[in-house]
């Protein structure tokens, strides 16, 4: 065996241990834990100092003064004097560091929020369309670099396979509180606008054909990706919109009047401004702007700096404050070497990380993580930490109302907050590295 194939294997077998110790905590019962001595950055703000508390199921506590701290963690069994462990880098990488019952000193490292992605489509080799064992793997991945919320994007196929991978999802979900269900991406997309999808298996949304997906959904279907200007699309958007789905306008070659009446026929999300759409333009402005000017919409933005390159991504981000959610559009190449890789049927080549369709060229969804996402606006775009951080956590929970108690997450996302769940990072505060990660108060890394 050559050095580069024992690396892969190893490679390989660390990430399947990765997976399988996020499948076994998960499904054990949280325990209470503290963190202390960090400095938080949430959508609400940054606060030096920082200390949280979690009873083993939201958290309980949050302030900066000691002695509340000591209180806090007393009102949920630990004992602020005799419980504390240290954090460091020497660890990070490994899964499982410490103990969930604990309290952990943050050493100054920045604590944020758990990263939420609703749009994504795999990691780490694996699609979210390969059935329960993609699955694992794909969310492991993601899980590594901070996501510990995911809408699992299904790319499209023959309606038959999207519809049991449907069930894949709806089927998982309740043994895994890191996966909020599912966003077809697809097969009600603009034929011009195809992107990286099979057009043998594009469709025009019919009721027949939604009924057989929300049916197969059974209700684990958040979020669908439709062109308006299909003939039967504003239909279509109504129908889902009714059934407790979030349509999103994308994949389309819409004027601005058929955006609009997509929105007001209730699409709340634009599925990745920029990409698979008519552009800006000042005769003919299209789908964008009809978007931006609807408080009601939430935006995405791929910021991987190719998707979409850095000065649109600084344009694109003051379109809509508090409105663009960062999304990755993560095929199973992400965090992957370069090389041959599948996306649905279509081949796929990836070099130096960028991902094109063998066929024709065309873009094929990213290599991203919401890890990078967030590092590129801090440490090369110049953004705010909070604006960053809140296009990662609250504005993507928001499209969905997971910033409300819910019956899905039970508890709110995304701020460090009493109340809310106990998903939370530590983050390298220089590098804006993923070191540790808590979701739905497990300790995963």
């Amino acid at each position: 065996m050559s050095v580069s194939e024992s690396e892969g294997l190893n490679m390989e077998q660390s990430r399947e241990r990765f997976a399988n110790e996020v499948d076994v905590a998960l499904a054990q019962s949280a325990r209470p834990f503290a963190i202390h001595n960090a400095r938080k950055v949430d959508a609400r703000g940054v606060a030096e100092h920082y200390w949280l508390v979690s009873d083993g199921s939201a958290i309980t506590a949050t302030g900066n003064r000691d002695d509340d701290f000591a209180a806090a963690c007393a009102s949920v069994g630990l004992d602020a004097d005799t419980d504390s462990d240290s954090v460091s880098s020497a660890d990070s990488g490994n899964a499982m560091t410490g103990s969930a019952g604990s309290i952990t000193d943050a050493a100054g490292r920045m604590m944020t929020p758990g990263y939420v992605d609703i749009h994504a489509h795999g990691s780490w080799g694996s699609s979210f369309d390969d059935g329960v064992q993609g699955i694992r793997m794909a969310r492991a991945g993601h899980m590594m670099h901070g996501t510990t919320r995911q809408v699992l994007s299904l790319i499209t196929n023959p309606l038959d396979v999207m519809c049991a991978n449907l069930q894949t999802v709806h089927g998982m979900m309740g043994a895994r509180p890191d996966i909020l269900g599912a966003h077809l991406e697809g097969p009600f997309l603009a034929l011009s606008r195809k992107g990286a999808h099979d057009p043998e298996c594009l469709k025009d949304p019919v009721p027949e054909y939604v009924d057989r997906l929300l049916q197969a959904a059974g209700g684990c279907l958040r979020q669908i990706t439709i062109a308006p200007e299909l003939p039967h699309g504003i239909d279509a958007i109504r129908r889902f919109a009714a059934a407790g789905v979030v349509p999103a306008v994308g994949h389309c070659d819409a004027d601005y009047a058929t955006a609009r009446k997509g929105f007001n026929a209730g699409a709340g999300i634009m599925t990745h401004m920029f990409n698979a759409m008519n552009g800006l333009h000042h005769r003919e402005p299209g789908p964008i702007p009809a978007a931006v000017e609807d408080p009601r919409v939430t935006v995405e933005l791929i910021n991987d700096g190719f998707h979409v390159q850095d000065p649109m991504v600084r344009l694109g981000f003051g379109f809509a404050p508090h409105r663009i959610a960062f999304v990755t559009d993560a095929m199973a190449a992400t965090d992957c070497p370069d090389g041959h890789y599948l996306l649905g049927a279509l081949d796929v080549d990836v070099i130096d990380g960028h991902a094109r369709l063998v066929s024709n060229g065309a873009i094929a969804g990213s290599t991203l993580t919401l890890e990078k996402a967030v590092q590129r606006a801090v440490l090369e775009l110049g953004f705010a930490p909070t604006d960053a951080v809140e296009a990662a956590t609250l504005t993507p929970a928001k499209a969905f109302g997971f910033d409300h108690a819910n019956p899905v997450t039970k508890q709110p996302l995304s701020l460090l907050a009493p109340g809310y769940a106990a998903d939370v990072l530590l983050l390298d505060p220089a590098t804006w590295a993923v070191e540790h990660v808590w979701c739905d108060a497990h300790l995963l890394r």
